[in-house]
């Protein structure tokens, strides 16, 4: 072999093992852990919008009432309804006074539809559904009524909010505060870069990634998305949390976009190293920290009907 030949080989395989370094020596990832579905008491339910049908659990707490409710927004993809994020958040509401409604989203479990072809006023659409059952029911008759959108459903809770203008209080778990295009540009970088590489390296690949991804028929109908217009309309005490180090969601730019619109009625909140789940890192389970904030502002909200 001629010398450059070797040369140039011998600089490739040191270019491949420095590239390979982080991949070796990465922590592997943790899941976010909670309560089994098994460990619940709720009840079945079934409700429609317009021809469909949708299903879910609902949670509610020991003794009498008029509770308020909370009915959950998932966040992006299938839901599941042993998922710890939901479930625990549940779990504690349900011990704390608050009823909860946790749906079934469109094209999962037993609802009806699919979500891989709605738009996000048509998700946003399936949220007032629930919240017309609730509201339906007897046992809630007097009861103050709100909305909780985990990751993607903090994008569709603000228009669920448009939708619903009586609404007693709007949440938003680790939902974006920029468009669907420029959270899923952050997110690829760090979902690269996590596969066991640099960071500049994540940085270089992801806008390709992203093209792909584009052509997906589940990102037609929601890329481009702008969540602060409807923000900007929300009349109901809302409550906006994120988790620090979230690797899916750009915080420092979606709280300074959200305190741009100057909105009094919005509170938001940086729990530190949460990430995207607002999860405690010695535990692996939601930062108690935050449930409690969540309760407390629930019942602050309903007190202030």
């Amino acid at each position: 072999m001629k010398k450059p030949a070797v040369v140039v080989l011998s600089l490739v395989v040191v270019v491949v093992a420095v590239l390979l370094v982080p991949f070796v020596f990465r922590e592997k990832g943790h899941r976010l852990e909670g309560p089994a579905l098994s460990e619940q008491r709720c009840t079945e339910v079934t409700f429609r919008n317009g021809d469909l049908r949708l299903a879910g659990l609902l949670f509610v707490p020991d003794g009498e009432g008029p509770f308020p409710v909370a009915v959950f927004i998932h966040g992006s993809g299938t839901s599941r309804r042993d998922s710890p994020w939901y479930l625990t958040v549940a779990q504690h509401l349900q011990r704390n006074g608050v009823a909860v409604l946790l749906p079934d989203k469109r094209g999962s479990e037993k609802s009806g539809g699919d979500w891989r072809t709605a738009t996000f006023p048509d998700l946003a659409s399936d949220a007032c559904a629930a919240v017309a059952f609730v509201r339906s029911q007897s046992a809630f008759a007097l009861s103050p009524v709100g909305i909780v959108g985990f990751s993607q459903g903090g994008w569709i809770a603000p228009v669920a909010a448009n939708l619903d203008t009586s609404l007693d209080f709007v949440v938003s778990m680790s939902g974006p505060g920029v468009t669907t295009d420029e959270q899923l540009l952050y997110e690829e970088k760090h979902n690269i870069a996590d596969a066991g590489t640099y960071h500049f390296v994540g940085a270089l690949l992801a806008p390709v990634a992203v093209q792909f991804i584009k052509r997906e028929a589940f990102w037609k109908p929601i890329g481009g998305f702008d969540p602060l217009p409807y923000w900007r309309e929300v009349k109901a005490p809302a409550f906006m949390a994120f988790g620090g180090g979230d690797e899916n969601v750009p915080v420092p730019e979606s709280v300074q976009r959200i305190g741009a619109l100057g909105r009094r009625n919005i509170t938001v909140k940086v729990y530190s190293g949460g990430g995207h789940g607002i999860w405690d890192p010695a535990t692996y389970r939601v930062q108690p920290a935050y449930l409690n904030d969540l309760a407390a502002f629930i019942h602050a909200s309903a007190s202030g009907r």
